[in-house]
């Protein structure tokens, strides 16, 4: 062979060498790297899931329920871990829708259920709120976080603030039906004239979520103010009923917020096609709803307090509260 020939040999070879140098460095550096990668993944968990260890000998309160006979959680504080269940849904990318109505003088309590909603109401979450109103013009500007939004809706006003309450059903159905399809995962139904103390976060949430009322959490139920005539589809029979729900707060998903508020406005219409109005209107309805559907998860007063109340032994934290007013001066009628 020439010398020339030899050279160009040594010249492949040595390129050939360097071809497979490179490549094995390559392949060297990936597998290091996902040593890397997998070493920092494993260190990341163990950060995110340090807590407490669960005991099943020891609850985490000892003066309330937090169970029902029907094995729904009822959340009281110290039955969560707020860091855990935070990072356990973050992973989900949830939105939350929540709605309002505010007619008439009402809007006066928008600012500052809007403002305390920002500073505890699903912090770190995607939140969309839907405010109904017949005075779009007298809503103030509050300012959103980040993820959070705010739309408006016009609707007509009402005489009767009874009236007000049984039409929040039809509202939120159609709601649900012609906007929220594919753009939510719950809903939660509030009241405006109402604040935030604390946190309301990700350990309300539910297929199908009652809140405990305030006023009756320790009553017996035959002081449960159900509606109590037959000839009402809300009838509840004495000696029957779980809790007495509010209805200033209820939510879950969707589907079951669809169906709730579907079957309690065919209910409040065949009353009054037979001329009766239940004794709370839609909270009688709902009532009787849960009654017969079980809510999956229930709220304790903590998340439905009333600023006129002393705080009771069993409140640690008043999360979410109605709001001194003088009712003759904001409704409509009596």
């Amino acid at each position: 062979m020439s010398i020339s020939g030899i050279m160009q040999l040594r010249q492949n070879f040595f390129i050939i060498l360097l071809f497979f140098g490179m490549v094995l460095s390559g392949v060297i550096f990936l597998n290091n790297n996902q040593k890397s990668c997998k070493q920092q993944k494993i260190k990341q968990v163990f950060i995110d899931l340090l807590y407490n260890q669960p005991s099943l000998l020891v609850g985490s309160r000892m003066d309330v329920a937090s169970v029902t006979p029907w094995s729904a959680p009822i959340i009281w504080e110290g039955t969560f871990d707020p860091i855990l269940i935070d990072s356990i849904y973050k992973q989900h990318n949830l939105t939350i829708v929540t709605t309002v109505f505010a007619l008439g003088k009402y809007t006066r309590f928008v600012k500052d259920f809007l403002e305390s909603a920002e500073q505890h109401y699903f912090v770190g979450f995607r939140v969309h709120y839907y405010l109904f109103t017949d005075q779009p013009e007298s809503i103030p500007e509050v300012k959103m976080g980040e993820k959070r939004n705010l739309t408006v809706l016009k609707i007509q006003s009402l005489k009767r603030w009874q009236d007000i309450s049984m039409s929040r059903m039809e509202k939120l159905e159609k709601l649900i039906e012609n906007e929220l399809a594919n753009k939510a995962d719950y809903i939660f139904c509030l009241d405006i004239d109402t604040k935030f103390y604390g946190r309301w976060g990700v350990e309300s949430l539910g297929r199908l979520v009652g809140v405990i009322h305030p006023w009756l959490f320790d009553a017996p139920r035959d002081r449960f103010t159900y509606e109590r005539r037959p000839e009402s589809q809300a009838y509840i029979p004495a000696g029957e009923g779980d809790f007495y729900y509010a209805g200033a707060a209820f939510g879950g998903s969707l589907e079951d917020v669809h169906q709730l508020t579907k079957t309690c406005r065919e209910k409040l219409l065949i009353d009054a096609a037979n001329s009766i109005e239940a004794v709370w209107q839609e909270e009688s309805h709902l009532n009787k709803y849960f009654l017969l559907n079980k809510p999956s998860k229930l709220l304790s007063p903590e998340y439905m307090w009333r600023d006129i109340n002393e705080k009771a032994a069993q409140i640690k934290v008043v999360r979410f509260s109605n709001v001194a007013k003088n009712y003759a001066e904001v409704r409509p009628n009596p």
